[in-house]
């Protein structure tokens, strides 16, 4: 069986899993996006410029987009696996004849649709208040789909080590949250102090969301290559920890 044969039945069902209650998956994080860019929009746009040319509002357009399809693509696995553990089903998929990397493939993969999914909503309804432009639509793509992967590996990491639903919000409040908040959605991080610049420039989602915005107005802090470089290696790191995990069946079997 290959690896995308096998994958394939466990990918579909962790799909449909978030895509039956899609007004809560989808609906709801591009009305909270779209909330973000009224408020912050409406009170900075004649007081903050980051690039020459670009209004704040434009400005914040990607960083949104961006930071939605990391949240989701966390959400996505690490629920998954929380309530699969707790509701005590996820024995039916441990009886499977499943490889551990056919079930990274599935809900790695299922996150990264989420991510997207919810990344192309609130682009579609944020581009209609401010059109952020498209200067290097190749590094859109790159940086989404790199930040899907690596939030789907970190969220399935966090679903293994969570036994209870606190663990896993501690998780969420204390590491996904701090790092998305420190990443440059709503500033550029030259304007930070020289401590918590420096505390941006070791957060990978810092280089995601930058390359990412580089992609609609073809400057960025950083050079695209750079981010590109860290956050492939950062892929890499979380993606190889995931799957160690996986094999080794760290608190699924027992």
């Amino acid at each position: 069986m290959s690896l995308f044969a096998g994958a394939r039945p466990l990918l579909y069902k962790e799909i449909l899993r978030f895509w039956k209650v899609s007004a809560q998956t989808v609906g709801a994080p591009v009305l909270t996006a779209i909330l973000y860019l009224l408020i912050f929009g409406h009170v900075l746009e004649d007081h903050v410029q980051v690039f020459s040319g670009v209004g704040y509002t434009r400005f914040l357009v990607p960083g949104l987009v961006m930071m939605s399809v990391l949240q989701n693509a966390f959400a996505n696995s690490s629920s998954s696996l929380i309530q699969s553990k707790i509701t005590g089903n996820l024995v039916f998929v441990l009886l499977t004849p499943l490889s551990h990397r056919a079930w990274f493939v599935a809900y790695v993969g299922a996150s990264l649709v989420r991510g997207l999914a919810v990344g192309l909503g609130v682009f579609a309804v944020t581009s209609w208040f401010a059109w952020p432009g498209l200067a290097q639509w190749w590094w859109i793509v790159v940086f989404a789909v790199l930040g899907g992967i690596l939030l789907g590996a970190l969220g399935l990491i966090a679903g293994l080590w969570a036994e209870k639903f606190d663990q896993m919000a501690m998780f969420q409040n204390f590491v996904i949250v701090p790092m998305t908040f420190l990443s440059g959605v709503f500033y550029s991080v030259h304007s930070l102090p020289d401590f918590w610049h420096a505390v941006s420039r070791i957060n990978p989602f810092f280089y995601l969301i930058d390359g990412f915005r580089c992609g609609f107005f073809g400057v960025s802090d950083v050079s695209p290559w750079e981010s590109l470089v860290i956050v492939s290696l950062a892929v890499v790191a979380v993606s190889a920890l995931a799957l160690h995990l996986l094999k080794t069946g760290y608190k699924i079997r027992h």
